[in-house]
């Protein structure tokens, strides 16, 4: 009961890593004692983001960048990772991109670049690092695998993203089907459905174009904890499914939103 929370010695890959709500995932697998490696497709980001966390929190973290969105770049993430581990421990898929535009005006590639990065990149990366995953994965400490949807896979955005919200759908889907398939083969599979983080991506759904520099917590005045979510929040979530806590949890998709999914109106 004492080390129920423990992900210490753990080996953990976090795709989307070198920034946003990745980098929090990261920050609080490194500060409760995992080794960490993330990956995005900005080198220059990820290394300085791997080197600053490294510093910052004394652990190893690791800078694999690639682009997730392609079977060749998935390839080379885990052919490089290879080269360090020969097991793996927790498998986070937060890489994602949205894309907003008129309906009328909605773009074939403002599909096909988010459906390629948030559900392609994500199935082909778990079946690319399986190999991984098992090596590590026994009936007592399970290896996991934890993707990132969002609450808009589970309700109705009110921003021109047509092609996220059904991303995040297919995530959480993809997670439960994966269960069925992992579960007894001692890797569990779970999903997490954040809400409003003050991310990049937030950003410029909001129309500020990717500047974080904003009155957050103006920004979430109807979100019942009239706030954005925190580092804290989302890291405490992630540990959890990582560790002994965790264990028996299975196929779920787990909100991190401030209640604003099962609050239909303003409190």
């Amino acid at each position: 009961m004492q080390d129920l929370f423990s992900v210490s010695g753990k080996i953990a890959f976090v795709s989307g890593g070198s920034r946003g709500i990745g980098e929090m995932i990261a920050a609080g697998l490194l500060a409760h004692g995992a080794t960490v490696y993330i990956s995005s497709r900005k080198k220059d980001t990820c290394d300085d983001t791997a080197r600053r966390l490294s510093n910052e929190y004394g652990r190893k973290c690791v800078s694999i960048p690639a682009d997730l969105s392609t079977l060749d770049g998935i390839g080379e993430a885990v052919e490089r990772f290879g080269t360090y581990e020969n097991s793996l421990d927790i498998l986070v898929n937060n890489a994602g991109a949205s894309w907003g535009a008129p309906l009328d005006d909605f773009p074939e590639i403002g599909w096909d670049k988010v459906m390629n990065i948030n559900v392609k990149g994500v199935f082909f990366l778990i079946q690319k690092m399986l190999p991984y995953l098992e090596k590590s994965a026994s009936q007592e400490d399970p290896s996991r695998i934890i993707n990132i949807g969002s609450v808009d896979g589970l309700r109705s955005p009110s921003f021109e993203t047509f092609s996220y919200g059904p991303s995040k759908a297919a995530v959480h889907h993809l997670t439960r089907n994966l269960a069925t398939h992992l579960t007894m083969r001692h890797i569990n599979c779970n999903a997490i459905a954040p809400g409003p983080f003050p991310t990049w991506m937030l950003s410029t759904g909001v129309g500020a174009g990717g500047d974080t520099d904003l009155d957050w917590d103006a920004m979430a005045r109807n979100n019942p904890r009239r706030r954005v979510g925190t580092p804290e929040d989302i890291a405490g979530v992630i540990v959890f499914l990582s560790s002994r806590a965790g264990a028996y949890t299975v196929g779920d998709v787990i909100t991190c939103d401030g209640g604003a999914l099962v609050c239909s109106t303003p409190m």
